[in-house]
C-alpha cells in the first residue's frame, strides 16, 4: 500500500514538534515546508537521522516549493507569527489572515483531496479563514483546539488528584481563548464525575487555569509558545482522520444548525474519521453552561466579522 502523505506547513517549533511526532507514529510519509530557506530540510534532515535510532520508516523531507506538498493526505498549517508575552491570540489577527489566506492557497492548488488541520491562532478565525482560501467543503477543514485545552484540563485534575492522567476525561467546548467553556459536569476521573471528587472552588481555579494555559506558558517562555502539547494534539486528530478511527474529539468544527451557531468553526465534540469530520455531537447544555458557550460563540463571531478576506 503507499503511504499516507502529511504535510506541515510550518517549520517552528510547533510544526518540527508535529513531523516528529507523527514520524515516530509511522503516519506516513512526512512535508515540512517553510518560507525561510534552509530551516525545513534541516530539521527535516534530522528528524529523518534519528529514524534509525527509534525505529520508524516515515521518510521525511523540508522544502520551500508548494509543488514538492503536491498529493498530500492531510495538512497541518502552523504558520504564522506566535504570542508574545502580553499578547492575546486576537492580536494576531490581521497578520496570521494574510498568512494563513497565502499557504492555503497554496496548499489547495498541489493538493484539492486533502484534509486541512489548522493550528495556527487565533484558531477559530483561522480555520475560517482556510475554508474560505481553500474552496473545500467544511468536513475537510477542522481546526485543533479542544484537543489541546481538554489535555490542559486533564493535565491540571491528574496534577491535582495526584492519579494517572491515562483515568482523567475531560470536556471543553467553545472558542479556543479566554472564553473557552470547561465543562467539569462532563469531566471525570476513572468514569467518576470530577464533582463527586473535588470542592467546587477547586474544579473553578482549574477551569480558569486551563483558559489561561496557552498564556501561562508564553509567559514563563518570555519568547515563544507552547508547542509540545498543540502539536501532539494536531497530530492526534491526524492520526484518527488517516486510520478512520473515528474518535470522539473536541476540535474546531463548522457549526451551522449545530448548537444554533449558525455558520462559524467552534469547539464543539467531533467524530473523526476518513471523511474528515463526519459528524457534529450536540449534547444538552445547561442553562450556565448555554450562556458561556453562547458567550464564546460570540467572542468568535466578532473576530470573523473583523477578518481582512
Amino acid at each position: 500500500m503507499k503511504r499516507k502523505k502529511i504535510t506541515v506547513v510550518g517549520a517552528g517549533f510547533v510544526g518540527a514538534t508535529a513531523a516528529h511526532w507523527a514520524a515516530a507514529k509511522e503516519l506516513g510519509d512526512i512535508c515540512i515546508i517553510d518560507i525561510v530557506e534552509g530551516l525545513p530540510q534541516g530539521k527535516a534532515l534530522d528528524l529523518l537521522e534519528a529514524s534509525p535510532v527509534e525505529g520508524f520508516d516515515s521518510h521525511v523531507i523540508g522544502t520551500n516549493d508548494y509543488a514538492d506538498t503536491a498529493g498530500s493526505d492531510i495538512v497541518i498549517i502552523t504558520a504564522g507569527l506566535p504570542r508574545k508575552p502580553g499578547m492575546s491570540r486576537d492580536d494576531l489577527l490581521a497578520k496570521n489572515t494574510a498568512i494563513v489566506k497565502s499557504v492555503t492557497e497554496q496548499i489547495a492548488k498541489y493538493s484539492p483531496n486533502a484534509y486541512l488541520i489548522v493550528v495556527s491562532n487565533p484558531l477559530d478565525a483561522m480555520v475560517y479563514v482556510a475554508h474560505k482560501a481553500s474552496g473545500f467543503p467544511t468536513n475537510r477543514v477542522v481546526g485543533m483546539a479542544g484537543v489541546l485545552d481538554a489535555a490542559r484540563f486533564r493535565t491540571f485534575i491528574a496534577m491535582e488528584l495526584n492519579v494517572s492522567v491515562e483515568d482523567v476525561n475531560a470536556f471543553v467546548l467553545g472558542g479556543h481563548g479566554d472564553s473557552m467553556v470547561p465543562l467539569p459536569r462532563f469531566s471525570t476521573v476513572a468514569g467518576i464525575p470530577l464533582p463527586e471528587l473535588l470542592a467546587a472552588d477547586k474544579i473553578e481555579a482549574l477551569v480558569d487555569r486551563t483558559r489561561k494555559g496557552g498564556g501561562e506558558i508564553v509567559n514563563l517562555l518570555k519568547t515563544g509558545s507552547a508547542f509540545f502539547a498543540p502539536s501532539a494534539s494536531a497530530v492526534q486528530m491526524a492520526e484518527s482522520i488517516l486510520k478512520d478511527k473515528k474518535r470522539i474529539l473536541p476540535c474546531a468544527a463548522y457549526c451551522d444548525k449545530e448548537y444554533g451557531v449558525g455558520g462559524y468553526f467552534v469547539g464543539v465534540p467531533a467524530k473523526l474519521g476518513k471523511e474528515g469530520v463526519e459528524e457534529v455531537i450536540e449534547i444538552k447544555l445547561l442553562p450556565d453552561e448555554k450562556s458561556a458557550f453562547d458567550a464564546s460563540v460570540e467572542a468568535v463571531r466578532k473576530l470573523v466579522k473583523h477578518l481582512p478576506l
